[in-house]
């Protein structure tokens, strides 16, 4: 096992493109690091520089004590499971998991007995003697994890390794590789563009776009408090409220006096004790979760609206609401009515309140 150290990493392409711009990390020993942000972020960029798979511009990266940015992939002790399995076809899963041991000379007993302990962690073991063409995806998959595991490297990378896969079977892998990770203890750096794999198997999160780095953190650190607008729109599903308007007299208000809501001073709208005197006048972005937007219960009064789409998911409905000429979603409980037309009058749950700079950045005032 080792730390992972990123220092002032860039990639430029000989086009011009800025895939990565400038990103420092410290990974500890152990951690599962989940690098996620949208297509075209610089994600799986900066992971396949780790790797040795793509030529680092400037900047410093170190695997334990050493610096491995001239360092050939096969040499920096790390293993990676990609995207599309990458399993050689004429073999047998015993044998794709062994090929990489066999090519390193690793005696033929050892390897024995690291494939049969990485397919009895991951449950194939009476799938060794198959090829890849009589195996199903989410098989498929656990036999390229196994074929990492069975290198005992000091770090594991994963790019997008569940994209492939249908949504039951993403939700068993993902179960899976956190059950891996606890037993082996292996710093692992984890690419995906799916939140949901983000927030249910990171120790931390890194969230980009553009290249560059806009928040590290705890995953519910992340989703309680966004450092700007963009980290709060992709964090969290359905998506962050989002309501443009204005602070001013220690409320703010929507555009179009569509709706207003008092930040009282002793934080029960703010939701940190902040006062609303220390917040900047004039334009701004509220945002709340659809959670946080509430029918009843102790709450801030907001407004009220009318539903005009409700898409009932059994334990609870989403029910889609107009506010100052935009849309909106409420989660309302499954055991509460909510059918089109139905007039809400909603409040914000104390600590529900998320303020933003109108700007461009976006980023965080509260």
């Amino acid at each position: 096992m080792a730390t992972v150290t990123i220092r002032d990493l860039h990639k430029r392409y000989a086009e011009g493109f800025h895939a990565v711009r400038g990103i420092s990390l410290d990974i500890a020993d152990g951690e599962f690091l989940v690098l996620v942000g949208p297509s075209g972020c610089g994600k799986s960029t900066t992971l396949r520089m780790v790797a040795g798979l793509e030529e680092v511009t400037s900047g410093e990266i170190r695997i334990g004590d050493r610096v491995v940015n001239d360092v050939a992939p096969g040499d920096r002790d790390i293993a990676m499971v990609f995207q599309n399995y990458a399993l050689y076809p004429h073999l047998s899963v015993r044998e794709n998991m062994a090929f990489g041991l066999k090519m390193r000379g690793t005696p033929a007993a050892e390897i024995d007995r690291r494939v049969a302990d990485a397919a009895a962690a991951l449950s194939i073991e009476h799938l060794l003697a198959r090829r890849p063409r009589e195996l199903s995806g989410g098989q498929r998959q656990r036999v390229a994890v196994g074929r990492a595991i069975v290198r005992e490297p000091e770090v594991f990378l994963f790019d997008e390794p569940l994209s492939n896969l249908d949504a039951k079977l993403r939700v068993q892998m993902r179960a899976e590789l956190a059950r891996l990770h606890r037993r082996l203890g292996t710093t692992v750096i984890y690419v995906t563009h799916d939140q949901v794999e983000a927030m249910t198997l990171g120790d931390r999160i890194v969230l980009m776009n553009h290249g560059v780095i806009q928040q590290i953190d705890a995953p519910l650190a992340i989703y309680r408090r966004p450092a700007n607008r963009f980290v709060a729109s992709f964090i969290g599903s359905p998506t962050m409220n989002f309501f443009p308007g204005a602070i001013r007299d220690g409320a703010f208000v929507v555009d179009g006096d569509a709706a207003r809501l008092p930040l009282a001073d002793d934080g029960s709208g703010l939701g940190s004790g902040q006062s609303a005197a220390l917040l900047p006048q004039g334009p701004a972005v509220l945002g709340i979760r659809p959670e946080d937007l509430v029918v009843t219960g102790d709450a801030v009064p907001f407004t009220t609206a009318v539903i005009e789409v409700a898409e009932q998911m059994g334990h609870e409905t989403l029910a889609h609401v107009s506010v100052g000429g935009s849309s909106h979603v409420v989660r309302v409980p499954g055991d509460r009515a909510a059918s089109p037309g139905d007039r809400l009058s909603l409040g914000v749950r104390p600590g529900g309140v998320h303020l933003f700079a109108a700007d461009d950045e976006g980023r965080r005032l509260n």
